[in-house]
C-alpha cells in the first residue's frame, strides 16, 4: 500500500434530499457539503505477548453522500498499515505492537458528507451504471445473511403482490418498521443473526439486526443489497434527537445503515430501524407507529438518509489480518488480540477506546 493510499480517500458524486411523505416524490435540491473530522483512539489495558489492534477506516469506494479525504494513524511504539478489501470499500488499519510495548493506536479521519437521497419519482438510468458482477456481489449469502431456506420463504410472502422492484423493496421496508423492534438490551448494534431471527420469531435488535434482515430479505427476493457500516458524528439537524450524536465524543454512535439497489433509480438508501429508534427512544419516548414524528420519519428512511454520519464499509464476513482467529460478521468497531486471545471489544475492562467527531470548515 503506497503512501498516498493510505493518506487518501477517494473523490465522491453530488446528489439530491428527499421530502417527507409516505408516497415517492421529487427530490429536494441538494445539501452543501459538511466536513468532519473523527479520531478514535485505543489502548490495550492489559496485554499479553505482541498485541494486535484493528480500526476500520472511513469508506474507500465512490458513493454519492461521502467523500473520505483521509485515514491518517499514530502507532505510538508500534507498526501499522491500511489494507483495502475493494468490493467492500473496505479499510482496515491493522496495527501490532511488540511484547513490553504499550499497545496505543490514534486514527484520525477526515471526511465530507452531504444529505442523500433518490429521487422516486421520476426512472431514471443512473450513472455509471455498476456492471453484472458489482451486482451478483450484492445478491450472494454470508454467514449471517443466508437467503435460502426461511430467509427466502419469508422474501417470497412479503413481496407477493409486488409488480417492481421498487415495489418489493417499498414491501420489506414496511414489513420490517411494522413488525420488528429495537429491543434497548441488545449490546452494541447486535449480531444481524438474521435466521436465528426469523425462525425463532423474535424480530428484536438493534441496526446491526434490523437493517441486515432488510438486506438478506432483499437478496432472497433478487434485490442487490448491502448494509452499510458506519457512526453518527452529529445531531440530527432533521429535528430527532435519537437519530444524532449529543456531543463530540461518539464512542458508542455506531450505526448501520442499508441500500438496495434498483435498476432504474440506482442505489436507493433505506434505514427502517432507525423508524423503530425513533417509536423507543425519541422523547418522551415509546411513540406508535401512527405518532406523527414516526409517520415522517418511515417516510424519510425509505429514500433519504440524513449524513450527519460517516461510512465505514460494506463488508461481512471480515477476517482481521494476520489474526489466527474467526473472521468478525462486520466491521463497525474497533478489534484487538493478545497472546491470549481476541478481546471484547465491547468490554472497557480490558479494551478501551474512545471516538470523537468534530466538524470543521470546509475548503
Amino acid at each position: 500500500m503506497q503512501r498516498r493510499d493510505f493518506l487518501r480517500g477517494i473523490g465522491i458524486l453530488s446528489t439530491n434530499l428527499v421530502l417527507e411523505t409516505s408516497q415517492p416524490l421529487a427530490a429536494a435540491p441538494p445539501t452543501a457539503w459538511r466536513k468532519f473530522e473523527v479520531t478514535t483512539r485505543i489502548e490495550v489495558l492489559n496485554p499479553s505477548g505482541a498485541t494486535r489492534i484493528w480500526v476500520p477506516a472511513a469508506l474507500l469506494k465512490a458513493t454519492p453522500y461521502q467523500k473520505t479525504l483521509a485515514n491518517t494513524v499514530q502507532p505510538g511504539s508500534g507498526t501499522a498499515k491500511l489494507i483495502a478489501r475493494g468490493a467492500d470499500g473496505l479499510g482496515i488499519v491493522a496495527a501490532r505492537f511488540p511484547s513490553g510495548v504499550k499497545p496505543s493506536l490514534t486514527v484520525t479521519t477526515t471526511v465530507m458528507t452531504r444529505d442523500w437521497a433518490v429521487d422516486l419519482l421520476h426512472r431514471r438510468r443512473p450513472r455509471p451504471e455498476p456492471n453484472r458482477s458489482e451486482l451478483e456481489h450484492w445478491l450472494q449469502p454470508t454467514k449471517l445473511l443466508p437467503t435460502d431456506g426461511i430467509v427466502r420463504q419469508k422474501a417470497l410472502e412479503i413481496t407477493k403482490a409486488a409488480r417492481t422492484d421498487l415495489d418489493k423493496a417499498r414491501a420489506i421496508y414496511e414489513w420490517i418498521v411494522e413488525n420488528t423492534y429495537r429491543n434497548p438490551k441488545t449490546r452494541g448494534c447486535g449480531l444481524g443473526n438474521i435466521r436465528f431471527m426469523l425462525e425463532s420469531g423474535d424480530l428484536g435488535g438493534k441496526c446491526a439486526d434490523l437493517n441486515a434482515l432488510y438486506v438478506g430479505l432483499a437478496r432472497a427476493a433478487g434485490l442487490a443489497a448491502r448494509d452499510v457500516y458506519g457512526i453518527r458524528v452529529a445531531a440530527s439537524r432533521a429535528g430527532y434527537k435519537s437519530l444524532g450524536a449529543s456531543s463530540e465524543n461518539v464512542t458508542r454512535a455506531q450505526h448501520c445503515r442499508a441500500e438496495v439497489y434498483l435498476g432504474e433509480y440506482g442505489w436507493v438508501p433505506v434505514d427502517p430501524a432507525d423508524v423503530r429508534k425513533v417509536m423507543l427512544e425519541e422523547p418522551p419516548g415509546n411513540r406508535p407507529l401512527d405518532d406523527r414524528m414516526v409517520e415522517q420519519a418511515r417516510a424519510r428512511l425509505f429514500g433519504s438518509w440524513e449524513m450527519n454520519w460517516m461510512a465505514y464499509n460494506f463488508a461481512h464476513d471480515v477476517a482481521l489480518p494476520g489474526s489466527p482467529g474467526p473472521a468478525i460478521g462486520f466491521f463497525m468497531y474497533p478489534q484487538a488480540e493478545t497472546a491470549e486471545g481476541r478481546l471484547d471489544s465491547l468490554d472497557p475492562d480490558t479494551f478501551r477506546y474512545e471516538v470523537t467527531a468534530r466538524e470543521i470548515a470546509a475548503t
